[in-house]
């Protein structure tokens, strides 16, 4: 009987399994359901089939006659769908080829009686209504329209722009095998919409001639990507995935974060330098440190900028930079990279006040200067509700943070309560951050939990002068404090934390040559934008992201 049967489960039984997917129709690897069976034979009359037996202590048993000619109906309906598809897809097939053959003998060309048509990108089109223009792009969509009208929607990076393409435009060769994502060449006479109709940019091209730059194969990224890829695959493809609509206007308001940036340090009087990145010292930790061979020396790639701003303020004064910075952290949470961009200053001459008021400055102004931007409008689109928060920020000591959690049963994952000393874990400290609703300068860490170089509070020296800034549905962006200023204080700093000064020789120095009070601080910038643009990952605020478990494309 193993020869001329089918097994499957009637679904009754789930005590022997069954996978319609991975079954072979055998005693020992059935399928799920008989239909599966029936479609396994391919054709009538079918074998034996036995179903999952309702006999105690017999595993199978025939399939009943009624259930038999139910289910050979449900085959019979299947096969003559299956066969009307069939038919249908080769009549729309045979169509498509003869109407291929028939395009081949429509051309297009330019007339040469039509105004020199002027060179536009479409951010600047405006200007050109009621004329002949001819804009570059990538096919954003397409939508044909009966045979003698294609709607394309062009995408050049700068915006979006509707053209029309009538008649021989739409019926000759290439139009019949355009693709979303082909860069064409399209010119025509840009016209207002009619009224009631919308278009980007309210206006449309009225193409009278286009050419193909670059074809995309057929179906275009649809076939890679969609909205249904799983996060692995849309990351392999990222360089498809930024054409997206929504992932190009996060890397805009990068580019105008960016800026913003820039012109807050430029407006109060920084000088922006830019720091090795290669280094032969540690600044958070020597376990998070890429290594590697610099031409026989151990080297590693920077974790911080810091120390090198630090040298600059006695030559310029008020110092930041923007460079990556990297942490070998084997770290899988939504807001840690391998790599990062990293927006740092160095201020001397400060109190530790001072340093929470220019966080706050830097914070509150430069989320202004983007909403005051033309990219203003990108933020809102994609978090409606983003406001500049308002100064002053909550103040909070690390240890009455401690008591919140305690007051409010946020625990540790052990299920007890965070104790002096215990540093707050991502998700804890974001509940606390999101349940307090606003920005919190959280301060005073204890000495033993940071870094070597933070300056101990004059008034409690088991603390120190030291910040996180976090903000609400991220947590922590920016970390900063007071540094040590004193050479003895520094020496003691590094004995503590068990590193040779050796390689620090140039930063002891500032200790010697003039010290003087002074504080930084560091932003993680795909963090900031987490914030601004209320995303779930920093993977999506910057543009190739560097993981633990990814390093491509």
């Amino acid at each position: 009987s193993g020869i001329n049967a089918e097994y499957g489960s009637s679904g009754i039984n789930a005590e022997y399994g069954g996978s319609d997917e991975k079954g072979e129709g055998t005693q020992d690897s059935p399928f799920k359901t008989p239909l599966q069976a029936m479609r396994h034979w391919g054709k009538e009359p079918f074998p034996t089939i036995y179903v999952d037996s309702k006999e105690e202590g017999q595993q199978f048993s025939v399939i009943s006659q009624a259930q038999m000619k139910k289910l050979t109906k449900v085959y019979q309906r299947e096969v003559n769908k299956a066969a009307s598809k069939s038919k249908k897809e080769a009549e729309e097939a045979a169509k498509r080829e003869a109407n291929l053959e028939e395009s081949k003998s429509i051309t297009i060309s330019e007339d040469p009686s039509l105004p020199a048509a002027t060179a536009s990108k479409i951010n600047g089109l405006n200007q050109y209504r009621g004329q002949r223009v001819k804009v570059y792009g990538w096919v954003h969509r397409l939508r044909k329209q009966g045979k003698n009208m294609m709607f394309v929607v062009l995408r050049d990076g700068t915006g979006f722009l509707q053209c029309l393409l009538s008649d021989n435009l739409c019926k000759c060769y290439e139009a019949l095998l355009l693709t979303t994502e082909s860069s064409v060449r399209i010119f025509g006479t840009l016209k207002e919409v009619p009224e009631g109709k919308n278009a980007p940019g309210g206006h449309e091209l009225d193409a009278d001639y286009w050419e193909i730059v670059g074809r995309s194969p057929a179906g275009g990224i649809d076939n890679v990507l969609n909205v249904e890829s799983n996060p692995d695959v849309m990351y392999q493809n990222r360089h498809l995935w930024i054409r997206g609509e929504n992932q190009s206007k996060i890397l805009k308001v990068r580019h105008a974060t960016i800026k913003a940036f820039r012109d807050h340090y430029y407006d109060r009087d920084y000088v922006e330098v830019t720091p090795p990145t290669m280094v032969q010292c540690q600044v958070e930790g020597g376990s998070t440190l890429f290594k590697f061979d610099y031409f026989g020396e151990e080297a590693y790639l920077t974790q911080s900028s810091q120390l090198y701003l630090e040298t600059c303020i006695p030559a310029l004064g008020n110092v930041y930079c923007i460079a990556q910075s990297y942490r070998a952290e084997s770290s899988h949470t939504r807001r840690h990279l391998s790599e990062f961009t990293h927006i740092e200053g160095e201020l001397p001459f400060i109190t530790f006040e001072q340093l929470l008021e220019a966080l706050e400055d830097l914070v509150c102004d430069t989320a202004q200067r983007i909403m005051d931007s033309k990219y203003g409008q990108l933020v809102l689109d994609i978090h409606p509700e983003f406001k500049v928060p308002k100064r002053p920020f909550k103040r909070m000591d690390y240890k009455d943070a401690l008591q919140y959690c305690k007051d409010h049963d946020i625990r540790k994952e052990d299920g007890t309560h965070f104790e002096f000393g215990d540093d707050i874990p991502e998700a804890p400290e974001r509940k606390m951050t999101d349940m307090i609703g606003e920005p919190i300068l959280l301060c005073r860490f204890p000495k033993a939990m940071k870094a070597f170089y933070m300056q101990p509070d004059l008034k409690d020296p088991i603390v120190t002068e030291s910040v996180d800034l976090l903000l609400p549905n991220v947590g922590e962006i920016i970390g900063g404090s007071m540094r040590i200023y004193d050479e003895q204080e520094l020496d003691a700093g590094f004995k503590r934390e068990g590193i040779s000064p050796d390689n620090y020789y140039w930063y002891v120095d500032q200790r010697k040559y003039g010290t003087t009070p002074h504080g930084g601080y560091g932003l993680g910038l795909e963090r900031y934008l987490m914030w601004l643009l209320n995303s779930n990952n920093v993977r999506e605020t910057c543009l190739y992201p560097r993981t633990a478990d990814r390093c491509k494309p």
